[in-house]
């Protein structure tokens, strides 16, 4: 947005607008200024919000993974022999191998840095963001259904973005099914672009055709408010998730109809495809 202003409004010259207000090239700078302060704001709100939705459902997930610890250790403590005690000592180091896991995912996205683009594993970030909604999944009967491949290449990415999107995206799809469904979720290496696709496709209630073209605009809801989790309503989700996505030079797709349900589309980039993206910009601005 500034730089559509400071394109129409030259620092060399004063701009008059309709009224005879004359426009000075200073006030448009110090309005792209705070219009750049408020940006960033809003991303930091909106990322706390990311946070505060996980540490929600990963409380009950540390519940039940304690609740594991707890009883094996009794388990351990009443039998004796052996062979008991080695399976409640392996059950509890399962459990909390799970817990680490869950934690250092969330000081993961709480770090409040940089984005910073680095080859990482999507098949992974779709695991990991599985692994802090599977209970809440499981609550609401949600049957997830996994298409990914074997071997695929790595994405050009900051992986905490990438993951709050998956995040959003899950929620989303889990509150589009509130008496449960199936939920697919698919990986495809496109060889001939080198581009990887991520479809997310619900079997929901689906998103009016009339609002369908809305749904990335900033403050644009189609939800009415937070549901029974306290999740949803911001209208804020989206936008942010298409900004991030085309910040990694990918795209965001979504086809949806009343009913049938709906599926959104992550192309991203491999990291052979971005370098070639870097190395094209390079040569063009010299």
């Amino acid at each position: 947005m500034c730089n559509k202003l400071m394109d129409t409004y030259p620092n060399d010259a004063n701009e008059v607008d309709g009224s005879g207000v004359a426009i000075e090239s200073e006030q448009i700078s110090e309005l792209c200024r705070r219009i750049d302060v408020l940006e960033d704001r809003l991303r930091q709100a909106q990322r706390l919000s990311a946070i505060g939705e996980l540490t929600s459902t990963t409380t009950h997930e540390f519940n039940n993974i304690l609740t594991t610890i707890i009883n094996y250790a009794k388990l351990g403590l009443r039998h004796v022999d052996k062979t008991s005690q080695t399976n409640a000592f392996e059950k509890i180091l399962i459990a909390a191998n799970r817990a680490a896991k869950v934690a250092n995912t969330i000081l993961a996205a709480a770090k409040n840095r940089k984005q910073t683009f680095e080859p990482v594993n999507l098949i992974a970030l779709v695991d990991d963001a599985m692994l802090l909604l599977e209970r809440e999944m499981n609550k609401y009967k949600i049957i997830v259904e996994k298409y990914f491949p074997q071997v695929a290449p790595e994405i050009m990415a900051d992986g905490n973005q990438i993951q709050q999107i998956l995040i959003n995206l899950l929620v989303n799809a889990r509150q589009a099914m509130p008496n449960g469904g199936r939920l697919i979720l698919k990986i495809a290496h496109d060889e001939t672009e080198e581009m990887l696709d991520l479809t997310i496709r619900d079997y929901g209630c689906g998103i009016d055709e009339v609002k369908l073209p809305y749904i990335f605009d900033k403050f644009y809801s189609t939800k009415s408010g937070p549901d029974e989790t306290g999740k949803g309503g911001t209208g804020l989700g989206l936008a942010a998730c298409k900004e991030i996505i085309e910040q990694h030079k990918g795209i965001i797709r979504v086809e949806s109809k009343i009913g049938k349900g709906t599926a959104f589309t992550l192309r991203l980039p491999t990291v052979i495809r971005a370098k070639l993206i870097e190395l094209q910009e390079k040569n063009s601005s010299n």
